[in-house]
């Protein structure tokens, strides 16, 4: 089954692609000003425990390209996702809607987070200590509303 785009897809694709492209934009226009070496971990309250070279910043962002195409081919195949109730035909169309914008927000919110973790690194800076639990409530807060829906619909 074939799931139109809305509006709300259009926009969370373009502002995922927006942190992606601009993160590579940035990291292409000042590597020459970045330091050779940066933090390469942060522990759970934002400190950095473990520096590394400035190349692991390439790493950091194609992973966030990796993981921002990998959902987005997921994204294409309704039929391979858990929807952890019963599709039936009365359901299915609003059941898929639901879950594609749960996976689009995600998306949103891993783009975002291996943009902003890429920038952060090369200022040398340590994380903000809320950092963690902000995008652990928003990852986990948006997907407990997106399941509550699904729950609606059985």
């Amino acid at each position: 089954m074939k799931i139109k785009k809305n509006k709300f897809d259009v926009i969370v694709n373009l502002l995922s692609l927006l942190c992606l492209v601009g993160t590579a934009v940035v990291l292409t226009t000042l590597w020459e000003t970045i330091p050779a070496k940066i933090p390469g971990h942060y522990n759970a309250t934002g400190t950095i425990d473990k520096v590394t070279d400035k190349n692991s910043l390439i790493v950091l962002l194609l992973v966030g390209w990796i993981i921002f195409i990998g959902i987005s081919i997921v994204e294409k195949f309704p039929q391979i996702w858990n929807t952890g109730i019963q599709v039936t035909e009365q359901n299915k169309e609003k059941v898929y809607r639901i879950l594609k914008n749960m996976i689009g927000t995600v998306k949103l919110l891993i783009a975002s987070v291996f943009s902003y973790l890429t920038l952060q690194s090369t200022t040398g800076k340590n994380l903000s200590p809320l950092f963690l639990p902000v995008f652990l409530i928003l990852l986990f807060g948006s997907i407990v509303f997106f399941i509550f829906q699904l729950i609606k619909e059985k």
